[in-house]
């Protein structure tokens, strides 16, 4: 068995092929589906985001199961295999445990450290579960991936420090008023950013929030879009008077709000903080505005002072994030290896176990007078016997799962003993042969 994981991701590939590779969220169960039944996968996972698109599988060869994900993959977006190996990487093994605890915990993101990955591939883990195409391995490994970018992010504090200008904006109001829950936010400008800041908003606990823009009806669909209010640019004055924090994005050439606006809405608040965070270039407050008592006024060289210290302090807590993974590597591969000698000591306890069943079955034919309680005691001592002759073996065996060599060693192990551990994906690959066969068959011309 082997751990394959292949990723088209924003280094690998760009925007354009990316979004070309990506799955849509009805298609998944039946990918998951497909990719399964694919010959020489006994597992996989299947995560597939706007910046990445990932099988994760279990393998019984190497080269054989890179090569029917990379067709599979070709195959359900229309490239030729050749493209696929061009626009993704893939890791084996432990590179390939490193790659999924780095993906989950917000590493390997374009965002450094940010939280809405581990959502994605808890998603992408249960459905796949949901559906079938996971087994021990698999619902062992994501399950300690998951919980290990859990404990990365509570622990490191890695998602808090805001690295994007409309998010960064946010915070900064945060750090004015503390808690935003109750406060009444406006949104200058309709577009992308404007988009963006009306979410982190939303985010941060804000429901009171009005979009402003100058075409009424852009406001309209995006405040309609995310169950807010909106209004005309006319209206701003007003607004004002009320609101405690504004977010402008527009691509206006002049000044949106000036300080003749802002002095006489000033009167009317009296001592009310208002906070106001320019985030376009170029700018839409004058600048000035900040000598106003109460009036807190930020652009975004304001905004790009904090988001490149939050960035040298995200990278600071990667770098302790990724230095937890080497054990976690090696915690895996522990249990892996143990997963392996459990089959061959359940084998021998079963082999010992059948022996005495049928050694007391001779005892019962050739001393058929025996009382219950003389019966229960030969029982009891042959057990016994049996349970002391296996301590050491048993031993022995467990500490194989920490050797380099321990499928050779436990393989040596069956054959002493003769005994044969039972295969955990016997059945799946029993099933995925009478499947060729039966295609074969159809086929022939027999």
């Amino acid at each position: 068995m082997h751990f394959v994981a292949i990723s088209i991701n924003h280094r690998t590939a760009d925007v354009t092929l990316r979004e070309q590779v990506a799955f849509r969220d009805d298609a998944l169960r039946l990918a998951h589906e497909d990719l399964y039944e694919t010959k020489a996968i006994l597992e996989n996972v299947i995560l597939s985001t706007c910046n990445r698109t990932e099988v994760y599988a279990i393998v019984d060869q190497v080269h054989t199961g890179r090569y029917y994900i990379q067709r599979f993959l070709a195959r359900s977006f229309g490239f030729e295999v050749d493209d696929i190996k061009d626009m993704s990487e893939v890791k084996v093994g432990d590179d390939a445990v490193e790659h999924l605890l780095r993906v989950t915990s917000g590493l390997d993101s374009i965002v450094l450290g940010e939280t809405q990955i581990l959502g994605q591939m808890r998603d992408a883990f249960f459905l796949a579960q949901n559906t079938g195409t996971t087994g021990t391995i698999f619902n062992h490994l994501f399950k300690q991936a998951i919980t290990f970018a859990k404990k990365a992010h509570s622990e490191t504090d890695i998602a808090d420090n805001a690295v994007s200008v409309s998010y960064a904006a946010v915070e900064l109001a945060k750090k004015v008023f503390g808690k935003l829950k109750s406060k009444h936010a406006v949104v200058i400008g309709a577009g992308e950013m404007g988009e963006l800041s009306l979410l982190n908003l939303l985010g941060s606990g804000i429901s009171n929030v009005t979009i402003v823009n100058r075409t009424l009806s852009k406001a309209k669909i995006l405040a309609e879009k995310h169950n807010v209010s909106y209004d005309s640019l006319s209206a701003l004055p007003s607004l004002l008077e009320t609101t405690d924090i504004v977010i402008s994005s527009t691509s206006a050439e002049d000044y949106i709000i000036t300080n003749s606006m802002v002095k006489t809405i000033s009167e009317t608040r009296k001592l009310d903080s208002l906070v106001l965070i320019d985030i376009a270039v170029p700018r839409d407050i004058e600048p000035g505005i900040d000598a106003i008592t109460n009036i807190f006024n930020y652009d975004v060289d304001d905004l790009k002072d904090l988001v490149d210290a939050n960035l040298r302090e995200r990278q600071l807590a990667a770098e302790t994030i990724a230095g937890q993974i080497p054990e976690e590597i090696d915690s895996h591969n522990e249990w892996v290896n143990m997963l392996g000698v459990v089959p061959v000591i359940r084998a021998l306890r079963e082999k010992a176990m059948n022996i005495q069943a049928e050694t007391m079955e001779s005892i019962d034919r050739k001393l058929p007078d025996l009382s219950e309680r003389e019966r229960k005691v030969i029982s009891k001592h042959t057990k016994s016997i049996i349970n002391q002759m296996l301590k050491d073996p048993i031993k022995q065996a467990k500490e194989l799962s920490t050797d380099k060599k321990s499928n050779e060693k436990l393989e040596l192990f069956q054959n002493i003993f003769d005994i044969e551990a039972e295969d955990p994906y016997k059945a799946v690959k029993e099933r995925k042969k009478e499947k060729e066969l039966s295609v074969r068959h159809i086929f022939s011309f027999e």
